[in-house]
């Protein structure tokens, strides 16, 4: 009781002292800063509406209308017609896709193999041969080669040549194997099926066929080029560990990889292994499960994942820092490795991709076979078991053999790094045999998630399609191998041509999800790696969302309407704001496709033509005088949204140059040309002349003090900024639909004031004006119009000057007489929605403007957060870029060479082996390229070079107003001081002034800044994230198994693509045999 009542007693003191402090003492009252702020509302909404001419142009479109009509948005309808749309250009696609799978089985099978060849027998383009020297084109191979004319190709913005096709052999197949050779004989024939699609669809891109050997043959012709133009680089290319192949050589995997950890595989066996573990993480995709298990005397998992976990890219990452982690101790025992493994393989109580069940055992051998285990969990043999013998030992390979023959999987060696990458994805064939021997039934098209082309097309999705062999044995059983994967690609651009933006309002957008939850189309999806984006993820996740991703994926129709918070365009606020998804499912795929419109995007403008074509010419080509860099001086500066108006106007990011295209075209024919987007063309003509009336007959006669400039955007695609001197400086994107404070002020009814970027060089500081904009709003027949914004610029220091005149007292005595500048007793700023600063009283802040205030004054922002006047959010940018870490430098030797002992070298036997290939491999590529060993040990990309920025995942904050409260006041308490402070949200703007007990007063506050700008950051924690993983769905239909698969249990068909002829590795070994020392026997010193 006595506690209760001391804890009143403190609170009333407290009160006490506040209010005394404030209406007796120096600090101003409540009520005098209420009534400060009411002034500067006054002020700040008059000058805004005024010299805006909000309300003017509001007039011009209401009293316009006969030149427009107001048309509807109605969302079921434009996204379903959307979905059929999209549904029509992938059947067109599946159907060239058929065509070509069902023809390069037709050739396979016709073709008979052949032992050798002649010089001019096999003709094809190389894409790797190097245009720039012809001589090493005649002269490595003769006739053989094709030399191709490549023009420049505006489709796919590279040279190609659709006279021929074009083969990509990887760097560590040895283009001149038997198998290779034949491989390029019949796929030959294909290159008629391609050009032949194209004749009957001229709109096809890349045409490929991906074989089970790594060649590529793909349609049309073009150079293999490395994006990044670094020297020295080595192609790490592999058709097999492309997505699109990956998902259409076999159904998902679950896959338990299981890691010999005892003392015999230390030193160079352990490295080989944990790079043959990372090589093989990579032949998943995100349709696959994994987990990594070590084992010894014991079992366990090598990471914090206890259970099989999505391979996506955070938990292959999570699962590479563990693996590099393993150490070597201890004895095998088989039988606790594959107990733990198929334990954990058999748990269906975890997300998992229920379809193919594998167990990889990476080990040096054993003499142990562990029956009874296999006989104790896979007597049906449902899971496929794949052994990898790792190092040069001398123990038997018999019992591992066994083990994968016995359990329907295969057997590999590794004796050296380069013999990993080729033997790590070789299971694909295997896994293959079920598609194979079910037929028919597997030849469904697959459309794969959204991923980077390898050829610089930018986002696309592939259709794809198995090709089986259909040839039969000797004994007359089917063949069980598959040929390869063919596929076609479908560029996101052409998805986006069928989900026009241009009538929803630049807050209203399409997106869509494949069955991982992750976009394939979403205004914040960038063309960056990683391209796997959750919907989640894109947007500020919400209980809501998490439903509609749900409904989505399950391929359901649906309509939800709610208050979502938005992310602003560049990143920095948040607002709150209504929106409506609807969402329905693209037939014939497992994608699922999506409308958001806000309420004021169920309605837009479209301008119409009431004239004959040739009065109406003449119309339009007045309309567009005002688009003239000769009419900038009265009609503001303009500038053009780059938007596809017109097939004959040249788009460019260079406005002047755009703007010449557009008025060059608008001279010489109508709006209603056939190769226009007529609806397009008039409405931006339509609002040229509404906002050219707004800039000659209003803005033109205003003459107001502190207004740097006026500007006009709108919904057309029309930014004009009056006078022309301050649109020379106007940094903001002509894309008025990527236009920040354009998109905030259509979700806002208030003024909206826009902080400039703290430290951002050029004309867009505080020296160039503080923006201000609102949505001009208008209602005909009681329908809702945003159509455009409108705004100024005020002059930072007439504000600041206007902004001490209004709190300043008259004959005043005391040492506090209001905000006076650089006062010693108070700070007054006025921050935004956002935390950032736009005002102060203060000099030494001025030149802070636009810089987030908890970095100004932090003890005082954190205050304004407990007290509730702001809140923040938190999220994550998984596609930020960041300056590339200084990486240690790895040493050479073990790592990446293999050294061989000299009874080795004098043995016949071996100079045939894969690891002699290996050897030669390493001592060519090192004189050719002398950072392969380094590229080896790199993660496998496709463009693997060193990049000025690297992808990585930053932490986003944005803070924003938590209540519509007005008033907030307390005390910034520190060790031996405490501030008095008061804070009034500005009314009708985004904006609240504060006043407080001045910093310099009171230093011993928490000087660590309060951060808002993004940071790099790990993201969340994945050993979190899986013990709850979104919600996903698998394929329908799986082919993990066969009644007619039989084990294969003969040599791969790596060696004998790797394995050269003896005398060009004797040829070779001679010539550079003093680098033996230099690159083998060196580093071991």
């Amino acid at each position: 009781m006595a506690a209760g009542w001391l804890l009143v007693f403190s609170l009333t003191l407290f009160q006490s002292l506040v209010m005394n402090h404030s209406s007796e003492g120096p600090f101003p009252s409540a009520t005098t800063i209420k009534a400060w702020v009411d002034k500067m509302q006054e002020d700040l909404v008059t000058l805004a509406r005024t010299a805006s001419g909000v309300d003017w142009l509001a007039q011009i479109y209401t009293k316009n209308t006969a030149l427009y009509t107001v048309e509807a948005n109605n969302p079921r309808q434009l996204v379903e017609i959307a979905a059929r749309d999209i549904e029509k250009l992938l059947s067109n696609r599946s159907k060239a896709l058929v065509r070509l799978a069902k023809e390069a089985e037709k050739y396979q099978a016709s073709h008979q193999w052949r032992d050798e060849f002649g010089n001019n027998d096999i003709i094809y383009y190389n894409a790797k041969d190097d245009q720039n020297d012809p001589e090493k084109n005649e002269t490595e191979s003769g006739s053989q080669r094709i030399r191709p004319v490549f023009e420049d190709d505006p489709v796919f913005r590279r040279q190609t040549s659709y006279q021929h096709a074009a083969v990509h052999i990887p760097t560590d197949i040895y283009e001149g194997s038997t198998i290779v050779l034949n491989e390029l004989n019949w796929t030959a024939a294909l290159d008629d099926v391609f050009k032949r699609n194209r004749e009957e669809d001229p709109t096809l891109l890349w045409q490929v066929f991906g074989s089970a050997t790594g060649l590529a043959r793909y349609y049309p012709a073009s150079p293999w080029v490395d994006k990044s133009r670094t020297p020295n680089k080595i192609d790490l290319y592999d058709v097999r560990r492309r997505p699109w192949y990956i998902q259409g050589a076999a159904s998902p995997k679950d896959m338990l990889i299981l890691v010999d950890a005892s003392g015999s595989v230390s030193g160079l066996t352990l490295k080989l292994i944990r790079t043959s573990v990372i090589e093989m993480l990579e032949t998943l995709s995100d349709d696959d499960f994994v987990n990594v298990v070590s084992f010894n005397n014991n079992a366990q998992n090598v990471s914090c994942f206890n259970h099989l976990v999505q391979a996506n890219v955070r938990n292959k990452k999570k699962l590479k820092e563990a693996v590099y982690k393993i150490s070597a101790k201890g004895i095998t025992d088989y039988k606790k490795g594959f107990s733990y493994a198929f334990e954990q393989l058999l748990n269906h109580s975890v997300s998992r991709a229920n379809c193919n069940k594998i167990i990889m055992l990476f080990t040096d051998g054993g003499e142990e076979r562990a029956q009874e285990i296999f006989h104790k969990y896979n007597e049906d043999k449902k899971v496929r078991v794949f052994t990898f013998s790792v190092g040069q030992h001398n123990y038997d390979k018999g019992p591992i053999q066994w083990m994968a023959c016995e359990n329907k999987g295969y057997y590999y060696e590794i004796p050296s790094i380069g013999a990993i990458r080729i033997n790590t994805q070789e299971y694909l064939d295997v896994l293959g045999r079920p598609m194979v021997l079910a037929g028919e039934q597997a030849k469904q098209v697959q459309w794969t998630n959204v991923y980077l082309d390898a050829l610089e097309l930018g986002l696309v999705i592939t259709g794809t399609l198995p090709v089986f062999n259909l040839t039969r044995e000797q004994n007359g059983k089917i063949n069980q191998l598959i040929l390869g994967v063919m596929g076609v690609d479908v560029s996101l651009e052409d998805i986006k041509k069928l989900t026009p933006r241009f009538t929803l309002c630049p807050n209203g957008y399409y997106f869509a999800i494949d069955p991982n939850g992750y976009v394939l189309l979403h205004p914040n999806l960038q063309p960056k790696e990683p391209v796997t984006l959750d919907f989640l993820d894109a947007e500020l996740e919400n209980d809501i969302k998490v439903e509609i991703r749900k409904k989505m994926i399950d391929g359901e129709s649906g309509e939800k309407t709610f208050e979502t918070l938005v992310k602003s365009q560049d990143e920095r606020y948040i607002d709150k704001g209504n929106r409506t998804y609807t969402w329905t499912a693209v037939n014939g795929t497992d994608y699922s496709l999506a409308l958001v419109l806000p309420s004021y995007s169920f309605y837009y403008i479209k301008a119409k033509i009431d004239e004959p074509i040739t009065q109406a010419k003449c119309k339009y080509c007045k309309v567009s005088e005002s688009l003239k860099l000769d009419h900038f001086d009265e009609a503001g500066y303009t500038f053009l949204a780059p938007r596809d108006y017109c097939n004959d106007v040249k788009k460019s990011e260079n406005n002047t140059e755009f703007l010449l295209n557009f008025n060059e075209f608008i001279d010489r024919h109508t709006p209603s040309s056939s190769s226009c987007n007529t609806d397009m063309v008039i409405r931006v003509l339509l609002d040229a002349g509404f906002t050219n009336e707004l800039a000659q007959n209003y803005w033109s006669k205003l003459s107001l003090d502190g207004v740097v400039a006026q500007f006009v955007v709108t919904d057309g695609g029309i930014t004009r900024v009056f006078p022309k001197r301050a649109g020379e400086d106007w940094l903001e994107n002509a894309e008025t639909y990527e236009v920040s404070f354009y998109k905030r002020s259509l979700d806002n009814d208030n003024y909206i004031f826009t902080a400039p970027y703290y430290n951002k060089s050029g004309a867009n500081s505080y020296e160039s004006g503080i923006m201000v904009s609102k949505a001009v709003e208008i209602e005909i027949d009681g329908k809702l119009l945003k159509p455009a914004v409108v705004g100024i610029k005020i002059d930072a220091t007439s504000w600041m000057e206007n902004f001490t005149k209004t709190t300043i007292k008259s004959l005043c005595n005391s040492e506090i007489c209001g905000c006076e500048r650089n006062s010693m007793h108070v700070d007054c700023v006025i921050l935004d929605d956002g935390g950032f600063l736009l005002m102060s009283n203060r000099d030494e802040y001025t030149q802070q403007i636009g810089r987030f205030f908890g970095e100004i004054d932090p003890g005082l922002m954190r205050n304004l957060i407990n007290m509730s006047l702001y809140a923040f959010n938190k999220s994550y940018d998984y596609q930020s870029v960041c300056d590339p870490e200084e990486e240690p430098k790895q040493g050479a030797g073990l790592r990446s060479a293999y050294v061989p002992t000299i009874t080795d070298i004098l043995q016949l036997g071996w100079w045939a082996s894969a690891a002699a290939w290996s050897i030669l491999q390493q001592l060519f590529l090192s004189l050719t390229f002398p950072r392969f060993l380094e590229a080896a040990d790199m993660e496998d990309d496709d463009f693997g070079a060193a990049l000025p920025k690297t992808s990585c995942i930053t932490e986003q904050t944005q803070y924003f107003f938590e209540n519509n409260d007005k008033s907030f006041g307390g005390i910034v308490d520190c060790i031996n001081c405490s501030r008095l402070y008061h804070a009034e949200k500005i009314s009708n703007t985004n904006l609240v002034f504060i006043i407080s007990d001045s910093q310099l007063l009171c230093r011993s506050c928490d000087p660590k800044p309060l951060m808002q700008a993004e940071k790099p950051d790990e993201g969340p924690n994945p050993c979190e994230m899986v013990k709850q993983p979104r919600y996903r769905k698998g394929p329908e239909i799986c082919f993990d198994e066969a009644k007619q698969d039989q084990p294969i249990c003969t040599t791969s068909r790596a060696s004998a693509m790797t394995s050269a002829p003896i005398f060009i590795f004797l040829q070779v070994f001679m010539w550079c045999g003093w680098k033996i020392r230099l690159t083998a026997v060196g580093p071991l010193v």
